[in-house]
């Protein structure tokens, strides 16, 4: 292989950092961590691929950027067990070099990685990238704490996140296959989807979900609209009011007239309410009360 093939498979921005023996394939091949170009045919893809959807409008935008610079970034493979070499990372570069019309491109060649570090990386990489959607973010979180025995906290400083942000990914994967598939779709974000998670079952999430959809509901628009779904206002009881029925019988004995007492809810304030049902009546009240008043 020539060096000026090489060149042509880094592209511009690469390939004038690296020195041209680097490249060369007599030289370095059997170096550890060596810098090589290597035939498509050569590589098989990776097998721990996190990445499930690949976009072809993407692949094709990036075959363009490939035909017109070269791929800046080496991927990166190890050997297999016959004489060829199995893709760690950077899939998305290998398909859109074959769409360029690449025949090599350049890797580096790691064989300390073993097939458990393949998985890791890859999905390190992939995640660093912030190009995967929410899910297979999500499943990319859940592999690491579940295939390597990591903590969230662990996760988050490896892949330079924050434990909320990883906990939060892991959290959508409990959705429903419907809203799962909604979310790959990008129908909705992955913000409206942890707001359907509060929701109790899967009838009410597909309910919401069609309002989302349907109505172009903003994340804080379905946020309010799970929030009164799950916690309905409710009318304030009113507190009875306390009674007095010892102090109107009294009264009532007193005055010679029926007499309420009416309080309010607190008990602190109230009113009297005497009844008469004649002027001289009224008259004989007025001065009852009266006479109480002065006498007082």
């Amino acid at each position: 292989m020539s060096t000026q093939t090489a060149r042509k498979g880094l592209g511009r921005g690469l390939s004038a950092l690296i020195p041209s023996d680097i490249l060369d394939a007599s030289t370095g091949a059997d170096r550890k961590g060596a810098l090589r170009m290597i035939r498509l045919d050569r590589i098989t893809p990776n097998p721990e691929q996190p990445r499930i959807v690949f976009r072809t409008s993407a692949l094709e935008e990036l075959a363009e950027s490939i035909r017109e610079h070269g791929v800046l970034t080496p991927l990166l493979v190890r050997r297999d067990d016959r004489d060829g070499y199995i893709l760690v990372a950077g899939e998305r570069r290998l398909r859109a070099s074959g769409l360029a019309g690449l025949e090599e491109v350049p890797c580096w060649v790691r064989d300390d990685v073993g097939s458990r570090e393949q998985l890791e990386l890859a999905l390190v990489e992939n995640i660093q990238r912030e190009d995967l959607d929410p899910i297979e973010t999500a499943e990319s979180y859940r592999r690491l704490c579940e295939d390597f025995g990591m903590t969230q906290e662990q996760v988050a400083r490896r892949v330079g996140k924050d434990r909320a942000t990883v906990a939060n990914a892991i959290r959508l994967l409990r959705l429903p296959s419907f809203a799962l598939a909604e979310l790959r779709a990008g129908a909705i974000s992955a913000g409206h989807a942890k707001a359907l998670l509060s929701l109790p079952d899967d009838d009410l999430i597909r309910t919401v979900l069609r309002e989302v959809i349907a109505q172009d509901l903003s994340v804080r628009a379905t946020e309010r609209r799970v929030k009164a779904i799950m916690a309905p206002r409710r009318k304030k009881k009113r507190t009875a009011a306390p009674t007095y029925p010892h102090l109107q019988e009294k009264l009532t004995r007193s005055l010679g007239t029926k007499v309420k007492v009416e309080a309010r809810a607190s008990g602190n304030r109230g009113r009297i309410v005497l009844e008469w049902f004649s002027p001289d009546e009224l008259d004989r009240l007025a001065v009852l009360l009266t006479d109480a008043a002065v006498g007082a």
